[in-house]
């Protein structure tokens, strides 16, 4: 029976489905088509984990985000320097602050 992926899959996948005797179809894409692909898989994985709940599914998450922050051309430290800095500017979330409303003071 073929069945139909279409998707950015991990390194070893292919190994995996040679290994249970089936024949893959791939190609490896290119930076453009990969960053196309890693954005429509971290969506994908964004709702595996909101549908579960599953700490593994978090760690798909930040695979993908890993891949796509290299792809964008950045280190993962380099990633991770932005990011203290936005927390600097304007907080993380550890306060848990949820933000009702606002309204002028005028």
């Amino acid at each position: 029976m073929k069945r139909i992926h279409n998707k950015l899959v991990r390194d070893k996948i292919i190994d995996i489905i040679i290994a249970d005797n089936c024949l893959p179809t791939y190609h490896i894409l290119n930076d453009e088509e990969c960053l196309l692909e890693a954005n429509k898989k971290l969506l994908e994985e964004v709702n595996e984990y909101l549908e579960s709940g599953e700490i593994s599914e978090l760690c798909d998450i930040e695979e993908v985000l890993r891949l796509i922050i290299s792809l964008k051309g950045l280190s993962y430290d380099e990633f991770n320097q932005k990011r203290e800095a936005k927390n600097d500017k304007r907080g993380s979330f550890s306060q848990k602050i949820y933000l009702e409303s606002e309204e002028d003071n005028d």
